[in-house]
């Protein structure tokens, strides 16, 4: 059975108290709500990694993430930050390949290659993003298109270590514009991905790997997104600000 996950992406938002005031809730309320099959991921900026840690770390459903890293593992690269020094402060997954970090900061495919296998070395759990553009939707080449980014960044992988990752779909066309992918959307893109894995590792390893929906999801539409038999959790970000709303879209499955 594929892990049910739902990650919350902080983004540029909360500093260290709120951060900690924020964790701390989803903590608590975890413990009493989220049944113990759904994993909760919290993933702050990095000037809140180990506080959050710590007081996740005796939580047995809420996990922590880093949103980036670099691809090296140490060296004169000033105001970045190693899996290795993420791994050291209790991080267990690393968000790479978001749309932001494409869009604003033109990571290739390369790159995020590059950066996998640094997560990987360091025995830490990759969120692999990769999602389309409005016009790339508009002209129907979405599926190729969100294919590609996941051959050209993961396939050089093992089967062993392509089974430790999980996938995150954003129809980036649905990211803070208010409009969100129908459920059917959401399972099309799924399949389409999960469809491609098994052509290159086969349909047992596809059947494995955790999908997630990363488009504006929210607790009025999650129950509907959940439901669809190739996405198994969300990585949100403004709702994942909220405690409240956090937990109602864990609680969704």
């Amino acid at each position: 059975m594929r892990q049910k996950i739902v990650a919350g992406n902080w983004k540029m938002n909360n500093d260290l108290w709120e951060g900690m005031k924020l964790a701390s809730e989803v903590v608590n309320m975890a413990k009493d709500e989220v049944k113990g099959q759904v994993k909760l991921l919290l993933i702050p900026p990095f000037v809140s990694l180990k506080s959050v840690a710590d007081l996740a770390k005796d939580s047995t459903n809420v996990f922590v993430g880093s949103q980036n890293c670099h691809e090296k593992e140490n060296g004169a690269y000033t105001g970045e930050i190693s899996a290795g020094m993420i791994k050291s402060v209790g991080a267990a997954y690393i968000v790479l390949g978001h749309s932001e970090r494409r869009m604003y900061f033109n990571e290739s495919d390369e790159l995020l290659a590059a950066k996998t296998d640094a997560v990987l070395q360091q025995g830490l759990t990759p969120i692999f993003c990769c999602g389309e553009q409005l016009d790339i939707r508009e002209a129907g080449t979405q599926v190729s298109h969100v294919t590609s980014q996941i051959e050209k960044s993961l396939f050089h992988l093992s089967a062993e270590d392509f089974k430790k990752v999980v996938i995150a779909y954003e129809p980036v066309w649905a990211i803070g514009t208010g409009r969100t992918a129908s459920p059917e959307q959401a399972q099309e893109m799924h399949a389409a991905i999960r469809n491609h894995i098994a052509s290159k590792y086969g349909n047992a390893l596809a059947e494995e790997i955790s999908l997630l929906y990363g488009g504006s999801c929210k607790p009025s539409n999650a129950q509907e997104l959940f439901a669809c038999k190739d996405v198994d959790g969300g990585l949100i970000g403004g709702a994942s600000l909220n405690s409240r709303d956090f937990i109602d879209i864990a609680k969704s499955f």
